[in-house]
């Protein structure tokens, strides 16, 4: 995956309502502006990198992208899970993200409550040790997350090449 790490930010907005409510794990997710624009070799399957929320702080995530086999989407999509409490939801606030590495590729489960939760915990758990890395934390500290946010959704490949028509800066 020649475009890792990738960096893209965009506004949070309302998904299928499943990760709080059916997995007691919540996720964020893009619009489909940002989906659409992922480069062509971040294929579907489970990433891990930073996360942040407007201008706060930076925190570890786990993101999935695709269609959710368990739920049999017919919507790609990009669920980021960010490792941290927040005291209230975040729709419509920006959230920008660094997609730093590859976990496993998507998976169909044949139970909710056991093996996918049991799989998205070790991704999480995964994903902690992993950043911990020096070549993965010195992202955390990248100006990507301290530049001010765009009002529309961006999405730049580590290469620098903006892919949204849309773009204000180059994000990295």
């Amino acid at each position: 995956m020649k475009s890792l790490p990738y960096f893209c930010r965009g506004e949070v907005i309302r998904g299928f309502g499943r990760g709080s409510k059916e997995l007691g794990i919540p996720t964020a997710n893009f619009r489909d502006s940002v989906v659409e624009n992922l480069p062509g070799d971040i294929g579907t399957g489970i990433y891990y990198g930073w996360a942040c929320v407007g201008n706060a702080d930076v925190y570890k995530m786990v993101m999935s992208i695709g269609w959710n086999p368990y739920y049999k989407n017919t919507k790609k999509s990009m669920e980021t899970h960010v490792i941290h409490t927040f005291k209230e939801d975040f729709y419509g606030e920006i959230l920008s993200v660094v997609m730093v590495g590859y976990i496993r590729p998507e998976r169909s489960f044949d139970s909710l409550a056991e093996a996918l939760i049991a799989a998205i915990n070790s991704d999480i758990e995964e994903a902690k040790l992993k950043l911990e890395l020096p070549e993965n934390l010195k992202l955390r500290e990248d100006n990507f997350f301290t530049s001010a946010p765009p009002l529309v959704s961006l999405a730049t490949p580590a290469n620098g090449n903006a892919t949204s028509s849309q773009t204000i800066m180059n994000g990295h």
